[in-house]
């Protein structure tokens, strides 16, 4: 995913360096709003949900990978190298999963959906940031 949005975001910068603040600031906003919504919303557990399951795993990492093609797509903004960033991304992700996975086993139960508000608020705060940054420095 790197590596396609790198590709992708040397194709594509041009078309939209000028408002590419704006597109940031609207994505990382509707999916900070989108996570709140859902954390907060009351649904009833489906049971037979297995997140160990191949088909679930496959689709949980294509899924979180989206966010790789999106950083890659920046570097590719700025004109940066893709090799070191490349690595990098593949070898914390791991790591972060691997611990998050066994965290989140024994721990996930206390936190349950406030952690998913507080990444949600992260996004928001993020998405502002890049939008100041860009208006006024």
């Amino acid at each position: 995913m790197p590596l396609l949005g790198w590709i992708s975001g040397i194709k594509i910068y041009r078309y939209i360096s000028t408002f590419d603040h704006w597109l940031a600031f609207f994505i990382l906003l509707l999916i900070g709003v989108k996570i709140i919504y859902e954390s907060l919303k009351q649904e009833s557990k489906d049971e037979s949900f297995n997140p160990l399951d191949f088909k679930v795993l496959m689709i949980l990492s294509i899924a979180t990978s989206i966010d790789a093609l999106a950083v890659s797509l920046s570097l590719a903004f700025l004109e940066m190298d893709i090799i070191g960033p490349f690595l990098i991304i593949g070898v914390v992700t791991f790591i972060i999963c691997f611990m998050g996975f066994f965290i989140g086993d024994k721990f996930g139960h206390l936190f349950e959906n406030k952690i998913k508000i507080l990444g949600g608020i992260i996004l928001i705060f993020i998405g502002f940031r890049i939008l100041v940054e860009h208006l006024f420095f």
